[in-house]
C-alpha cells in the first residue's frame, strides 16, 4: 500500500484553483522531489498534503497506517524565525510535541539527542539558535522534524540561501537519511540537478499541469 495517494486533487488557496486533477502516490522509501517555476503551486501542495491548506476537490488518502502527526515537516524559514530566542535542544525536542503530555518523556529526550548527534550538532545543544549560521540551523530544524516522524519527511527547499558546501553536505544528509533509514523524503527544490542525482522521482509542475515520473538517471553520478 502507498504512504500516501492524491486522486484527481485540486488545490489552491482562497477558492482559487493551482492545479487540478492531480495523481500520484508515494511509497515507502522514495525520494520525490517537486520542481517547477515559482507560483506553479509547489508550498501549496505540501501544506495540502499536511493537512495546513483544504483540498478544493478530490481526495488525499493516508496509508501504511501513516498519520497527519507523524509526518515531518521542514518548511522555509522567515527572517523572524532565524531569529528565535531558543536553544538548539529547545528548538530539536519540540519536534515531540504532538506526541507528548504536559512534558517530554525520557525515550523524547533520548530521542533529541539523538538526532543532534547524527546531524552534527550535540555540541551546539545549548547555543541559542538565533547565532548559529544558516546551515547550522537547518540541522537544527531537520533535527527537529526527525523527532516528529520515523516515516516521512516534508522539505520545503532546504537549501535556500546556502552556501555550495553546506548546500552538498545537506543533501549528502538527506540522501542517507532516505537511504540508511528507509523515511521517505519529499522535497521542493529549484535545483533541477541536484533532483535527477538524489530524488527517485520527479513532479514536475507547470501552469496548471504536471508531470511525475520515475527518475532513470538517479544515483548517476555516484556510480
Amino acid at each position: 500500500m502507498a504512504l500516501f495517494s492524491l486522486k484527481d486533487v485540486t488545490i489552491g488557496y482562497q477558492n482559487k484553483k493551482v492545479l487540478e486533477n492531480l495523481s500520484f502516490e508515494v511509497n515507502t522509501g522514495d525520494y520525490l522531489c517537486i520542481v517547477g517555476e515559482n507560483g506553479t503551486g509547489k508550498s501549496t501542495l505540501m501544506k495540502t498534503i499536511l493537512g495546513l491548506t483544504p483540498v478544493l476537490s478530490g481526495e488525499i488518502v493516508l496509508g501504511d497506517g501513516l498519520k497527519r502527526n507523524e509526518i515531518g515537516y521542514l518548511p522555509q524559514q522567515t527572517i523572524v524565525q532565524r531569529d528565535f530566542p531558543a536553544t538548539v535542544k529547545e528548538i530539536v525536542i519540540s519536534g515531540c510535541l504532538s506526541k507528548c503530555g504536559i512534558f517530554y518523556t525520557k525515550e523524547q529526550k533520548n530521542l533529541a539527542k539523538y538526532q543532534m548527534q547524527r546531524l552534527g550538532i550535540l555540541d551546539l545543544a545549548n547555543k541559542c539558535y538565533r547565532h548559529l549560521s544558516g546551515g547550522q540551523q537547518q540541522r537544527v530544524l531537520l533535527a527537529r522534524a526527525l523527532c516528529a516522524t520515523s516515516k516521512i519527511l516534508l522539505l520545503d527547499e532546504p537549501v535556500s540561501g546556502l552556501d555550495p558546501k553546506v548546500t552538498a553536505e545537506l543533501y549528502e544528509i538527506i540522501q542517507k537519511i532516505n537511504n540508511n533509514d528507509s523515511i521517505t523524503i519529499i522535497m521542493i527544490s529549484h535545483d533541477i540537478s541536484a533532483a535527477k542525482k538524489y530524488a527517485s522521482h520527479i513532479l514536475h509542475l507547470k501552469n496548471n499541469s504536471f508531470s511525475y515520473s520515475v527518475n532513470e538517471s538517479e544515483g548517476a553520478d555516484n556510480d
